[in-house]
């Protein structure tokens, strides 16, 4: 093994902390201190794991080259299978993978990706680039590398140009445990035992290019759907039941998910979903010209920090339409696609939405992360897209080189929030301003991990002043405080290949005094923290 590949397993190990050129510690023209109350003694809301889920669709080289390089590659691979991507996807724990789509999943027909790979039909990508699709990358190999993360499967069934028959054909492909054709078909392609189907996706933006459906059209589609595509094996009932997600709001619109939610409260017994998707991305200007991902200046940067955080509101809106006609809140909101969308890099093919990944992208996704933790008592899931090589990737590969972007830093350093329980934190944000721009300062959450322990993720937005917390915690004697803190040098600081350490995690510390634990935190940065 050579220099590179040994930093690389040092990292995603995590036996040893990423270290970066120091950040200047806390100047004195920082603001009066936030303080904030931490009540430990009080907890609220299940994180559930499934709130840090991941997205691949065939898109761009999101699954060729980024996940599949062929089992004859020199790239390391296991059945095909990038060993690299892999062994990052481990370290940050992903809980489930949602797949084949996005709009991709309403023209993908299963059947074209079992058997023999060299029987595959090749096909155009219609929604994507208009390359072709060679359907190398099929069932098997989904599941397989679901099960090399040891991830959850998240199902799309094509609802837009399929057939009922072919999701309940899918299903029984999948899930039979009896030896019915299907089941002796999944066999012979090389899988006896039943695959686990987590979550089923009931279609895809149906509303646009899921077949530009009404949503009374919808509703209709679905309950067949719902009804016909059954999860056959006996041992995924009762806790480990597959969950039904119908399609919802599309960020602006809300008329989905009253007609789904309406026609779920008069329900039959013939049919049944568990949740209701909503998909919401952040625009930082309009949806022509959304702007680069990199070489911006602060006023994009301000315009993407109020642009995402629309999220509360979505999510309130939704939540609100849900609540009338399910208060005990049953059924959970699946935000399974969300993230920065920007123009893709110059020079790329533009279906391909390949953008670089920046300091302002991580700082996005800590503030999303704390909205779906905040709202944990409905959020049950998200998925923020995608997974690798296309918008607001984890990891970004070029042939056999690979590099964490920062957003993939937020997610490692956020694997303690995964399945802890929200502790309420209260805090005044302040406000950063620029030009006509202005939104909270600060944001803070807490929760409590399995073992008791108490972590806090503080950020701070504003890209010019450092900013000192004080944090009193009742329910823990608080000693001390350590983790670790993601900066730059600018908002758009990324990582390359030649450098992919420019944005990357290091040592960070609290201390106590007073009673209470003080932090200070540089401009622009992310810090989470154990309190012991």
């Amino acid at each position: 093994m050579d220099a590179k590949p040994r930093r690389v397993a040092t990292w995603l190990t995590g036996l040893a902390l990423l270290l970066q050129p120091a950040v200047a510690p806390a100047q004195t023209n920082a603001s009066p201190a936030v303080r904030l109350s931490v009540r430990a003694d009080q907890p609220g809301a299940k994180i559930e794991r499934d709130i840090f889920g991941q997205f691949a669709e065939h898109l761009g080289t999101g699954i060729y080259e980024g996940v599949w390089v062929g089992p004859n590659s020199a790239i390391p691979n296991i059945r095909g299978i990038r060993s690299d991507v892999v062994q990052a996807l481990r370290a940050i724990k992903v809980p489930n993978v949602r797949w084949p789509g996005g709009c991709f999943a309403d023209e993908y027909h299963w059947r074209e990706g079992i058997g023999p790979a060299a029987e595959r039909p090749a096909r155009l990508n219609a929604s994507w680039g208009g390359v072709i699709e060679p359907n190398t990358f099929g069932t098997h190999e989904f599941f397989d590398f679901a099960e090399q993360l040891g991830a959850e499967v998240f199902l799309s069934v094509n609802i837009g140009s399929g057939t009922v028959q072919e999701a309940a054909d899918w299903m029984e492909y999948l899930t039979a445990d009896k030896p019915t054709a299907l089941a002796q078909e999944r066999a012979r392609n090389g899988r006896r035992a039943p695959y686990k189907v987590k979550y089923l996706g009931l279609g895809n933006e149906n509303w646009g290019c899921g077949g530009a459906m009404s949503a009374t059209h919808y509703v209709e589609e679905m309950k067949r759907y719902a009804h016909y595509s059954r999860n056959l094996d006996p041992a995924q009932t009762g806790a480990n039941a597959m969950k039904r997600v119908a399609v919802g709001w599309d960020s602006g619109n809300s008329d989905y998910t009253e007609e789904v939610m309406k026609a779920w409260k008069g329900k039959v017994w013939s049919w049944d979903i568990e949740g209701v998707s909503l998909h919401a991305y952040t625009i930082p200007n309009s949806w022509e010209r959304k702007g680069p991902s990199v070489g911006f200046g602060e006023d994009q940067y301000a315009k993407g920090i109020k642009a995402t955080l629309q999220m509360k509101d979505w999510i309130g809106k939704q939540s609100a339409i849900m609540d009338r006609y399910d208060p005990e809140k049953k059924l959970g909101l699946y935000v399974d696609e969300w993230g920065i969308w920007v123009d893709p890099n110059p020079g790329s093919n533009p279906g391909f939405l390949q953008q670089q990944n920046t300091l302002r992208d991580a700082i996005i996704a800590a503030l999303n992360l704390n909205i779906f933790m905040r709202n944990a008592d409905r959020v049950r899931g998200t998925n923020i897209a995608q997974m690798v090589n296309v918008l607001q990737a984890m990891i970004l590969t070029d042939g056999p080189r690979m590099v964490l972007t920062p957003t993939y830093h937020v997610y490692h350093m956020y694997v303690p929030f995964q399945g802890a329980t929200v502790v309420p934190v209260s805090f005044e944000a302040g406000s950063y301003r620029f030009g006509d721009v202005e939104v909270p300062r600060v944001d803070a959450v807490a929760a409590r991990d399995a073992s008791g322990g108490l972590w806090l993720a503080l950020t701070n937005v504003d890209p010019n002043r450092p900013a000192r917390f004080s944090a009193s915690v009742a329910g823990v004697p608080a000693r001390s405080a350590q983790g670790r803190i993601l900066t730059g040098t600018a908002v758009d600081a990324h990582n390359g290949f030649a450098d992919p350490d420019r944005v990357a995690p290091r040592p960070f510390s609290g201390r106590a005094s007073g009673g209470q634990l003080h932090f200070d935190l540089p401009a622009k940065s992310i810090a989470v923290v154990q309190v012991r």
